[in-house]
Parts: C-alpha cells; sequence; structure tokens
C-alpha cells in the first residue's frame, strides 16, 4: 500500500506480504557466534565473588573423583600460588567445576573462595557442562621434550617441582620419549618398563636399605644401572598404591627427597665437568 507519508520519510514502498517476508528473515536468521557468546557474557553477569566455603554443594552427578593425595597436591599449589581460578558455581552456589579445589582450600584451612556464577547456561547444559569441563582438559597431550626442559629448568634454580604436580622419575621418563607422562601403567610392565627404557641414573643405590611400611627392600651390587632403575619403578608404584613415603634407613629421608638431592649433587658434578672440559680444550 502505498501512502504519503511513505515518500516523505524515503521509505521505499513495498506490499505487506514483502514487509512480513523481510520481518521473518530477520527472526530466523543464523545467530552469529561472536555475537551470541558477547551475549552470554553479558547474561552471565560475569563478576568473581567471593563465598563461604560452607555455603557451597558439591555437584551430586559430578563423576569426577580426586584422591587425598591429588587433594594434598592441589592444597600445595593454592598455598604456593594462591587461588587463581576462580570455582564455577550456578545460581544455587552448587559447584559445576573446581570440586578439587574446594576440597583443598578446605584442607588449608581456608574459609572462602572466589565463584564465577555461570549463569546462561539452563539445567541441561550445567549437566552437561560438569562433563566437559573435566573431559576436555584430560584429551589435551604434552610436549614432553618441552616439558622436561621445562621442569628440568625449575629444578636447577632450586625449585620444588613437587608443587606442579610431577617428580623427578617422572621427568626422568619423559626425557627419554617413554609413554604419555604420569600415565598410570598396570603394576605388571611398570618396573620392566623403567628398566627397559630409562638411560639415566637410578635413585637408588648400593647399600640402600629402603622402609616400605612393614618391609624392607635391600639395594645389592648390580652390574647394570637399569636394575637400580627397576627398584625405582618398584618404589614409586608403591607409594602410589598405598598413598605413603617410602623412606631410606638410617637417615630417614623420603624417596622423594632423596632423589632431589642425589639429582642435585648429579647436576653439580655435570655442571664442573664441563666447566673442566672447557677449562682443557682452552688450554
Amino acid at each position: 500500500m502505498d501512502t504519503g507519508n511513505d515518500k516523505a520519510d524515503g521509505v521505499r514502498p513495498g506490499t505487506l506480504a514483502s514487509l512480513l517476508q523481510s520481518v521473518d528473515r530477520k527472526h530466523h536468521a543464523t545467530p552469529n557466534p561472536v555475537r551470541q557468546a558477547r551475549g552470554q557474557l553479558q547474561q552471565g553477569n560475569r563478576r568473581i565473588e567471593f563465598v563461604p566455603v560452607a555455603g557451597l554443594t558439591a555437584c551430586k552427578s559430578n563423576a569426577r573423583t580426586h584422591s587425598p593425595k591429588q587433594l594434598r597436591q592441589i592444597a600445595a599449589s593454592i598455598k604456593r600460588f594462591g587461588f587463581t581460578v576462580p570455582v564455577l558455581v550456578n545460581a544455587q552456589n552448587q559447584i559445576l567445576a573446581g570440586h578439587g579445589r574446594v576440597e583443598a582450600a578446605k584442607l588449608n584451612g581456608l574459609t572462602q573462595v572466589p565463584v564465577l556464577r555461570l549463569n546462561h547456561l539452563s539445567a541441561a547444559e550445567q549437566r552437561a557442562y560438569v562433563i566437559a569441563d573435566n573431559r576436555l582438559a584430560e584429551l589435551a597431550q604434552w610436549d614432553r621434550e618441552t616439558l622436561a626442559i621445562e621442569l628440568n629448568a625449575l629444578i636447577e634454580l632450586d625449585f620444588d617441582i613437587a608443587v606442579v604436580g610431577f617428580e623427578l622419575g617422572e621427568i626422568d621418563l619423559s626425557m627419554v620419549g617413554t609413554d604419555e607422562v604420569g600415565e598410570d601403567h598396570n603394576a605388571a610392565k611398570n618396573s620392566a618398563a623403567v628398566a627397559k627404557e630409562t638411560h639415566g641414573p637410578a635413585v637408588c643405590q648400593k647399600g640402600d636399605v629402603w622402609m616400605l611400611g612393614a618391609h624392607k627392600l635391600i639395594c645389592g651390587e648390580a652390574s647394570d644401572h637399569r636394575e637400580y632403575a627397576a627398584i625405582d619403578g618398584a618404589i614409586r608404584r608403591w607409594q602410589t598404591l598405598t598413598d605413603n613415603a617410602a623412606t631410606l634407613c638410617g637417615c630417614g629421608q623420603t624417596f622423594n627427597a632423596l632423589k632431589q638431592q642425589r639429582r642435585k649433587k648429579r647436576l653439580a658434578r655435570a655442571g664442573s665437568g664441563r666447566a673442566a672440559a672447557t677449562d682443557v680444550r682452552a688450554a
């Protein structure tokens, strides 16, 4: 329908049908992912709040579990670096991501933790996110060469690498290209794999007597250093399964502490050896 007002306003005249089609196209247009994400951010009202730990509830459908050892590691990380990643919750203060961090906070005696609310998620999306947050991170892989370089750099800086969740034995394995760092092997293959593939010096030495709970493990004389590496693997496996620390008779040092001490000595000897070789070449 043509009207005088259409011409006066500079609007192109058209039929009622074409006008409705135009409105329909705008209404059903495919949403732009970037705009959609921005809209969700606004809807979520992204503000970090501090909420009492006692006021948070765990998600009953959370399928991810944390061992006591891992919770202690997370607690140590929080103590060293601070609570750097907020807990993700819904409007009812139910935890969607960060169950381990909350339990670790309790171990550290924290009474409140930073949270971020995911108010833009539906009930179904919340259930899906609980799984996705854990699974998608689990699918990532390590660049073992880069990892070994970074961890060894921390060791040379006298940084306690236990805070980052790795042990020296795992670093040695990562440098020689064994299976994924930190992957849990079955008990039958663990010692054999370490003995076969570890080429660096072992932690255990001739004469060591290790206390594994009520049992003693005595290191005799071996012609091949890989046999000591197999003992290292057995001790690590025992510690993982029992969540206890093996100690060296006579001094009471734990296996993990002695690993760092002996590794530092080896690095120091290697450094002095390289320096001496450089002096000889220079002469």
